[in-house]
């Protein structure tokens, strides 16, 4: 079969790049040249065009490479679940959104999302083009402990090698359950909690700065920081506490696993078929299960389960995430689309079998 050239679009890249979808196209990029694969970020030569964010220039982009019959991916990292309690105004406009997303998506030759729960949700928005699931993926070779990372971390911080740590990342918006992170912070003041993550202060809801204003003293917010100093994080904490209600897939998670680092998270839809309470990770259903199962793992009564975790997270290494992409973009140009929303078996036998 023909290599196809790749396009991987980068238009608002610079307006996504603090979030998931700005990862998820860093991880595309690495992944790509992990695997060997060529690609290109801008020019006209170019047989597939690769879209990761919803904003009007890209929808654009898909629709004047469908007229000179390019074939078009779009990946669907958004969801109106995911766009709820987020941001100001969003509650509001989440019907709006989804809308607007099922017109993007629908301009694809095919609809790449990064787990079954998300596809579970595209599929019931009666979108036509197929979908299949292909993990954002994480830099295993990046992502891994190493002698110094606990040591810098905690000396930039002012804190002993024995004081206890809880680590989140994300955004800091109510969906990522920023509230419920505060509140522990609150509950438990023998340990020290760090939330990294930051975006615009405009888009905070209200309650969500008072909240953040009022945490306790124990409770710190260092703001979006380099992939170093985060990986430092990760290397000098105890334990990964994921609060999230909604996530399509959940990167820092895979972060947190690649570091060994013990998680406890809201058993969410997201995690289905990758994280298992009890193997891989401590996964509870409300604020009071996540609540104990932190404190056993900080007091040892509970597993950390990091050996297992740290093979969930090689399972889905940006290298095989490249592979699995360099596939998709061969099988989509070499094979005839027989009608919209249904594929020739390539792809779909590819990824079934």
């Amino acid at each position: 079969m023909k290599e196809p050239k790749v396009l991987l679009y980068q238009g608002g890249r610079r307006l996504v790049e603090k979030s998931g979808v700005g990862s998820a196209i860093c991880h595309q990029e690495n992944a790509l040249k992990a695997a060997n694969v060529i690609f290109a970020k801008a020019g006209s030569d170019w047989d597939v065009v690769h879209l990761n964010t919803v904003f009007p220039d890209s929808l654009w982009k898909a629709h004047r490479a469908k007229k000179k019959g390019k074939k078009v991916i779009y990946h669907g990292h958004s969801t109106m679940e995911d766009f709820r309690n987020s941001f100001t105004g969003s509650n509001l406009l989440a019907p709006a959104f989804k809308k607007w997303i099922c017109m993007c998506y629908s301009q694809g030759d095919l609809i790449l999302t990064p787990s079954l729960y998300s596809e579970e949700i595209l599929r019931s928005y009666g979108l036509k083009p197929p979908i299949l699931v292909l993990s954002n993926g994480v830099d295993t070779d990046f992502f891994k402990r190493a002698v110094g990372q606990k040591a810098r971390f905690r000396k930039k911080y002012g804190l002993s090698m024995k004081k206890k740590v809880v680590l989140s990342v994300g955004l800091p918006i109510e969906r990522k359950g920023i509230l419920d992170f505060i509140r522990i912070a609150r509950r438990h003041p023998e340990y020290e909690f760090f939330w990294f993550g930051g975006t615009n202060s405009m888009l905070i809801r209200q309650k969500v700065k008072k909240a953040m204003k009022e945490a306790p003293s124990n409770c710190h917010f260092p703001g979006f920081v380099g992939k170093e100093e985060l990986r430092d994080a990760y290397g000098g904490s105890d334990v990964f506490l994921f609060f999230s209600t909604e996530e399509t897939e959940g990167i820092v998670l895979l972060e947190a696993l690649a570091m060994e680092l013990p998680i406890v998270a809201r058993n969410i839809g997201a995690y289905k078929g990758w994280l298992t309470d009890g193997e891989n990770g401590w996964l509870k259903e409300d604020f009071e299960n996540m609540e104990k199962s932190l404190v056993g793992v900080l007091n040892g009564k509970l597993l950390s389960l990091t050996e297992n975790g740290r093979r969930t997270a090689k399972e889905r290494n940006l290298k095989a995430v490249g592979l699995e992409l360099a596939t998709i973009y061969k099988i989509l140009y070499n094979e005839e689309v027989k009608s919209k929303g249904e594929m020739c078996h390539g792809i779909i036998s590819y990824f079934n079998c």
